[in-house]
């Protein structure tokens, strides 16, 4: 068993809130996590047909005796249910009575803003990130690539599955569940061959009108799309700075991938000798970065502040992380260190005047060292010093 790093968060804030919710993608270990925090709680999983129906004809009878704990699983096939937990913890004040989990936030969260405002808090649980893995003893592998093309949902670990045995059927099982549900999309394969080049736009800004010309649709749809991708946990924008430095910055997001496994098999790259000499390598590796710095985040039930910088001139840089201090951060494949890989930081570090600022190189390297007053650190440090 892999303990989750959000549950002590998990089990701290049910001290303080009538209802937690969870929402991530699907296969995260969000059932595995809140029933291993509340043992003594009810289960109960909204996929079951029979249950649902029975919740929806009779609430006032399902939720009987009214001061009863429950896990409600997969709660966005019954959002009618809200209102009535909503009447009960009013009524019943017990913190931590009813833990919600979902895996579509766009199907949860404007009814949870609706019945439950200023009584839930709201949690995500991504897959497994390095620090969880590591202190369950998983090794890494040996090498990023291999780290990429893997991924890190919990059944490739827990059941030894190997990749090309589980992301076809995870994404089959994506697109038949989630997109029909949230969106009535009748071509399927054109939805399918729309993720597919979103993969193939890991680490760039994200530009709908191409995207939009290239799959054949209007960039409305295109919008829409994002959107439910977003919304089901396949993808994450990267937004630029809200600083601009004085500079005339570039306002359009960056697009990264959940899951690096899942992206590596969308763009048909099956194995680490393959990603090796792909040309997005560098994209992929910049992915499994940012991603993990996200989930490190989220996974202590904080936002993520993190953003990238660009402006017109080509100064860049991969990303910002924004708490005490100012982390500049640079992330280079390469695996071995290269001074020219400060360009970036070394221009923005000196306009900064008004805040300590962190200079980082995440490398793919195996050292980590400083050189220059920047952190060079191999990225298998990543979960230990960034």
């Amino acid at each position: 068993m892999v303990r989750r790093n959000l549950a002590d968060s998990l089990a701290r804030l049910a001290s303080k809130y009538p209802v937690i919710s969870i929402t991530g993608p699907r296969q995260s270990g969000k059932t595995t996590l809140v029933r291993e925090v509340f043992p003594q709680h009810e289960y109960v999983t909204f996929e079951n047909p029979d249950i649902r129906q029975r919740a929806l004809a009779d609430p006032e009878s399902f939720f009987l005796p009214g001061n009863k704990k429950m896990i409600l699983d997969e709660v966005q096939h019954v959002p009618q249910l809200l209102s009535y937990i909503q009447e009960i913890t009013d009524r019943a004040k017990i913190n931590g009575q009813f833990i919600l989990t979902g895996s579509q936030s766009l199907l949860l969260s404007e009814k949870i803003s609706q019945s439950l405002a200023g009584r839930t808090a709201v949690l995500k649980l991504f897959p497994f990130d390095f620090a969880e893995l590591a202190s369950s003893g998983y090794e890494q592998g040996k090498s990023y690539e291999d780290v990429i093309i893997r991924g890190f949902f919990p059944r490739l670990y827990d059941q030894q599955i190997h990749p090309l045995d589980f992301y076809p059927f995870y994404f089959e099982t994506y697109v038949q569940r989630d997109v029909r549900q949230i969106l009535n999309i009748h071509d399927l394969n054109l939805f399918t061959n729309f993720v597919r080049l979103c993969a193939g736009r890991i680490g760039q800004l994200l530009d709908y009108s191409s995207l939009a010309r290239d799959t054949g649709i209007s960039v409305n749809t295109a919008k829409g799309w994002i959107s439910l991708l977003e919304a089901s946990y396949l993808i994450f924008l990267l937004h630029p700075y809200y600083q601009n430095f004085n500079k005339r910055i570039i306002k359009s997001p960056k697009l990264y991938f959940t899951d690096t496994g899942l992206a590596s098999w969308l763009l048909n790259i099956r194995d680490s000798i393959q990603l090796e000499t792909h040309y997005l390598k560098g994209n992929l590796f910049e992915n499994l970065v940012i991603l993990e710095l996200y989930k490190k985040s989220i996974h202590q039930a904080n936002t993520p502040n993190l953003w990238f910088f660009r402006d017109n001139n080509g100064i860049e840089i991969d990303c910002l992380k924004e708490d005490q201090a100012l982390t500049l951060i640079e992330i280079k494949s390469s695996r071995t260190f290269r001074e020219d890989s400060l360009k970036g930081i070394k221009f923005i570090d000196r306009i900064i005047t008004d805040r300590p600022v962190q200079k980082v190189i995440i490398s793919g390297g195996e050292d980590s060292f400083l050189f220059k007053g920047s952190n060079v650190v191999s990225w298998r440090d990543l979960h230990n010093r960034v």
